[in-house]
């Protein structure tokens, strides 16, 4: 194995760190440094088990300070850039539109720049590698046509439209300055590690806490869930075996209703608390649905089956029932996230707060 030195940003975050741990693990010859800013959603203890890693290095900075991110890969020699780091959930962004632009817009614009400055048009063996959303194609009606790679861009939210506009950059930075890129488009992950203001560990936090399950109209929204180990898995593949230029659509070819998903939520921590059946289930509580909320989001991921033999590995109900597990046997992980613990522990260390 060739020795590499690979960036990862929001290495810290919820798919992010997966895919630090992955890389470090697997690829004990690759320098891997991982860029947080450690924003709310930033956890160094979600990486405990790698910090020590002889391979891997952490450095909190900002993705929109280009001179800084300059400096990185001039001093670390980057040859290899996987781009998480970024603002993802819609109902901030509905809120504050103006932080998803500066972030997920012109912080990936500073990452491009930076690689083509810095690689100065040798390219040989260099790759930047932005993921994005299945989010950026808007919304299917409820019959059987999929995102595929093709699907025109049609975003909804804030969120979403500046999610495509970072795919727009990387494509133009390709197709002006032939630098070389890949982009993923995936569906909604879940797993270990996820900030609890996501579905899946919210409601299990909330059972846990016997909290009402706040749920978006009647709860007939749509969405295609991945586990965010197969996602690494993904991840891992493209970047060594993609094609350059290339986009690739990561599914789990698993849809639900959220209704349907969070009664199998409820049923399988009823289970594993020991509740009877039904506990639960007077914790659902309708709200008013979320502006501009899509439909269905469903992905294709025929052509990174058949061109890399790429699938998923897990089926959805033992990949919940193994989410569920994880957030129920680190109850303490999860207290720190929701007390804020984490964040002033960072500001001390970082900040001199």
């Amino acid at each position: 194995m060739n020795k590499r030195n690979i960036l990862i940003t929001g290495g810290a975050g919820f798919i992010g760190s997966h895919v630090v741990r992955l890389f470090v693990m697997k690829y004990p010859d690759y320098n891997v440094i991982n860029l947080d800013k450690l924003t709310y959603a930033g956890n160094l203890a979600n990486l405990k088990d790698i910090e020590n890693a002889p391979n891997y290095k952490f450095i909190k900075a900002d993705i929109c300070d280009i001179e800084v991110m300059l400096s990185i890969f001039t001093q670390h020699n980057i040859d290899g850039v996987l781009h998480l780091a970024a603002e993802s959930h819609v109902d901030r962004s509905i809120k504050d539109p103006f932080t998803f632009a500066k972030t997920n817009v012109l912080g990936t614009l500073s990452l491009l720049q930076a690689a083509k400055e810095c690689w100065k048009d040798n390219y040989e063996g260099k790759l930047f590698y932005h993921i994005s959303t299945d989010e950026v194609y808007g919304a299917l009606q409820f019959d059987n046509t999929l995102f595929t790679e093709a699907t025109k861009y049609d975003p909804h939210s804030p969120y979403s439209a500046s999610k495509a506009s970072s795919d727009h950059f990387v494509r133009a930075f390709h197709d002006t300055y032939g630098l070389p890129v890949v982009i993923t488009n995936c569906s909604n992950n879940y797993g270990p590690y996820q900030f609890p203001e996501k579905l899946i560990p919210l409601f299990i936090n909330n059972i846990r806490n016997k909290k009402p399950l706040p749920v978006y109209g009647k709860g007939e929204n749509v969405r295609d869930w991945l586990y965010v180990e197969d996602h690494a898995r993904a991840i891992d593949v493209i970047f060594h075996k993609g094609k350059v230029g290339g986009t690739y659509n990561i599914g789990g070819f698993n849809e639900w209703k959220n209704i349907d998903l969070i009664r199998v939520i409820i049923k399988t921590v009823d289970k594993l608390l020991g509740n009877a059946e039904g506990t639960s289930d007077n914790f659902i509580t309708y709200v008013t649905d979320r502006a501009g909320h899509d439909l269905r989001y469903a992905i294709d991921s025929t052509k990174l089956k058949n061109e890399l033999g790429w699938q998923p590995s897990l089926q959805f109900e033992q990949g919940i029932e193994k989410t569920v597990r994880w957030y129920l046997d680190n109850q303490t992980w999860m207290d720190n996230i929701t007390s804020g613990e984490y964040e002033k522990y960072y500001d001390e260390m970082y900040n001199g707060r």
